[in-house]
């Protein structure tokens, strides 16, 4: 069987035929064969066993009955309608409940009617009941038997209304299985599936859709996260390899007098052991001929900028221009002011490009750009522009990188004739693992240490009764002179979270801190551009003492005086996001306090949120505890990576395996960069097949 026959549409399948293959389509992504064989179940249940309705005493496991409809009724009106099926066996009866696709299952079922019932109970009003079961008639079912490991498959409302329930999946896909047995193509080589007693690929597929028992469950298991974390990390490192070869840059040989210079005068504090070993690598980098691609990671305050800066003197002492590509106006203004403040009165000029910027200074800013004027420049999307033309582009420095498009930074490259130097900065930190798999194309670097004379943060936490002692605390603060963050999650009412909204928070703090002794700012989302740069100033200049705001300030605000950082109903905000806000304050010689207020109620996740913070200040620490709680594929920016779409490996669980796989890909493109040998004629194919929907930006990001 050509491979390409996995990609045959799924109507053609048996039993599924156009209407339901749409359906299937838009609800779960299963557009072909592959699609469905590669549509895992998320858990097995053993359904060899029938309970009997009064052996039920928890709502914590899936069950399995039979018996016979003995009511059929529907209460309520409207969208607080529901349809009862009740069931009866010899031992005692079970509602069964529908709140949606009722019409669906309102005629469906007669009294009297034998089901197989197949679902989780749950106690409401001290009596079971299962709501949106599976059912099936309990003659069908014992024409064709469960297998004793049933599979569960994630299915949607709006598909099992349409008769497509977990059963209904596990059906197609053993029926595809069957139908593809003895052509479904292999897709590594012989040695590797022997080095690490690896099942066969069709095997594998066979036992994870239907298997005989658990040990050939594992086994699968084992052979297809293997198959997934091998080919993810064969294409990041394949793409490094390519672009590594085929890719020159910029030859920066020359360390002038633009670095020599802001090192010996201009450098704000003296560089840390990890700042200087960045450096290091950096002009490792682009002095090799080759074009640098290099992730800079480091925590909220460690010197990227400042890294990023000496980087791009770098470019200039050697002839070329630099330019930095932030997400946002707030964060793109905040770099140019640091780096101006760290240049001084050097002759390098810099400027910024925003959409904030008015058309006759764009005018003068693309004159002195093309000319070779302007040696660095700052700026939001704004810089990938067409009419934004350098004269000699030769090192990029993109910030917070997942909120860009590769192909948005693909124009950016786009722009000289030679490829730039990328520099990648994060301040988001990556566990190494969720790196290798994000980042795996790109070379690695991270500031692991904070500037001289910072002090670390102290964090507490407080329930919502503790209100009067922040106050005091806050008060005790502005008398030494200090600045105060306020932050809040939502701007208005919201009717579905009992949250304190920024209005009336601000409000409150304006009773609380009465004017003229007390200043306050407030900053949010849906204030304009200026009106919010003007808040923003006036606390800057120190003007306010107390700046309310929602998470707009989780990036770009710089105030060394600031030394406490309250967030209010901090368990409704994400660990990277405490980590983030928390990094607004520290940035002085002074002690500074970030206050964590929250309700009483607690979800355990919460809990290990609020505990990881008040203990730690180690982002990779936070990190690693964030990936655990949340999963890799809500990770801010993974989604995006086009490498987190994992469909049974988990990096967390399986980092072993990620590492295994990672080492093989790169002992064969060491061996075979081009993929030319016969003994990876398989691994070709499938990477092919993997490939034939995807733009190939290997050569660009």
């Amino acid at each position: 069987m050509s491979i390409d026959l996995l990609d045959t549409p799924i109507e053609f399948l048996k039993g599924v035929g156009p209407k339901r293959a749409e359906l299937m389509r838009k609800e779960l992504g299963i557009g072909t064969y592959y699609d469905l064989l590669t549509y895992y179940p998320f858990r097995y249940i053993d359904r060899s066993r029938f309970f009997r309705i009064a052996e039920i005493n928890s709502d914590a496991a899936y069950i399995q009955l039979k018996g016979k409809v003995s009511n059929i009724q529907m209460v309520g009106k409207g969208a607080g309608m529901r349809y009862i099926l009740t069931i009866k066996d010899e031992s005692g009866t079970i509602d069964l409940l529908w709140f949606q696709g009722i019409n669906w299952i309102k005629d469906k079922y007669q009294v009297g009617t034998e089901l197989v019932v197949f679902g989780k109970p749950s106690l409401f009003n001290g009596r079971f009941n299962i709501a949106h079961p599976d059912l099936e008639l309990l003659s069908e079912y014992l024409s064709s038997p469960a297998d004793p490991l049933h599979p569960l498959y994630n299915t949607s409302d709006k598909i099992k209304q349409k008769g497509i329930n977990s059963r209904v999946l596990s059906r197609m896909a053993k029926s595809l299985v069957l139908q593809l047995k003895g052509i479904i193509p292999e897709s590594l080589p012989a040695s590797l599936i022997d080095e690490y007693r690896l099942i066969g690929r069709e095997q594998a597929f066979m036992n994870i859709h239907y298997p005989t028992d658990m040990e050939m469950l594992g086994k699968a298991e084992a052979r297809l996260k293997f198959e997934e974390l091998f080919f993810i990390q064969l294409r990041l490192l394949r793409y490094k390899f390519t672009r590594s070869m085929k890719v020159k840059g910029v030859v920066f040989a020359h360390i002038g007098d633009n670095f020599n210079s802001f090192y010996k005068e201009y450098l704000p504090f003296e560089l840390t052991n990890a700042q200087k070993k960045v450096i290091r690598e950096i002009r490792a980098d682009m002095g090799s001929g080759k074009q640098m691609n290099r992730l800079l990671q480091g925590d909220v305050g460690s010197g990227k900028t400042l890294v990023a800066l000496m980087s791009m003197l770098i470019a200039l002492d050697n002839g070329y221009q630099a330019c930095l590509m932030a997400p946002t106006e707030i964060l793109a203004n905040q770099h140019y002011k640091t780096i101006s403040r760290f240049l001084g009165d050097m002759n390098v000029k810099v400027d910024l490009l925003t959409g904030s910027t008015k058309t006759a200074q764009r005018k003068q800013m693309h004159k002195l750009l093309q000319s070779g004027e302007l040696h660095i420049l700052i700026g939001t999307h704004a810089l990938i522009e067409d009419t934004v033309q350098f004269n000699r582009l030769g090192m990029v420095v993109i910030d917070e990188q997942h909120r860009f498009g590769v192909e948005q930074r693909a124009r950016l490259w786009g722009k000289s004739e030679t490829p730039p130097h990328i520099l990648v900065m994060t301040a988001t930190p990556i566990p190494r693992t969720l790196a290798m798999t994000v980042y795996g194309d790109l070379d690695y670097s991270v500031i692991d240490e904070l500037p001289p004379g910072r002090k670390p943060i102290k964090t507490y936490h407080f329930y919502e009764n503790g209100h009067e002692k922040v106050y005091n605390f806050m008060r005790q603060q502005i008398e030494q002179g200090r600045q105060i963050y306020v932050v809040y999650p939502l701007i208005e009412e919201s009717e579905t979270l009992d949250l304190k909204n920024l209005e009336e928070g601000f409000e409150q703090l304006e009773i609380i801190f009465p004017k003229p002794r007390y200043q306050l700012s407030m900053v949010h989302g849906r204030l304009k551009a200026d009106e919010k740069e003007s808040e923003m100033q006036r606390f800057v200049r120190g003007e306010t003492h107390i700046m309310v705001a929602t998470t707009v300030i989780e990036v770009g605000v710089d105030v060394p005086n600031a030394s406490v950082m309250v967030i209010e109903n901090a368990e409704r905000f994400g660990l990277s996001q405490l980590h983030q806000l928390r990094g607004r304050v520290g940035r002085g010689a002074d002690q500074s306090h970030c206050i964590l207020m929250t309700g009483f109620k607690l979800s355990s996740d919460a809990k290990i949120r609020i505990e990881t913070m008040v203990k730690s200040s180690d982002g990779f620490e936070i990190s690693d505890v964030d990936l655990k709680l949340r999963g890799p594929g809500d990770l801010e920016g993974t989604q995006q990576s086009g490498v987190m779409d994992l469909k049974i490996a988990n990096i967390i669980r399986d980092e072993a395996v990620l590492r295994i796989a990672r080492k093989h890909a790169q002992l064969i493109l060491e061996e075979d960069p081009g993929l030319q040998m016969e003994k990876n004629r398989r691994i070709v194919a499938q990477l092919n097949f993997l490939n034939r929907n995807r733009t190939d930006w290997a050569m660009i990001s």
